[in-house]
């Protein structure tokens, strides 16, 4: 019964900065848009709150 309650909450969770940024940083194609991607990570990207 718990580990059922565990599996669904954890579908359920939105995923952390950290892991938004690791994704976004894996999508990058090449040296140069990597290199773009964490420039936009260091301001803050996915750190601003609206």
């Amino acid at each position: 019964m718990f580990n059922q309650l565990k599996k669904i909450t954890r579908a359920l969770r939105s995923p952390s900065a950290e892991e938004r940024e690791l994704n976004y940083l894996n999508g990058s194609i090449d040296r140069i848009d990597l290199e773009y991607r964490q420039r936009q990570i260091d301001r803050g990207l996915f750190r601003r709150s609206f």
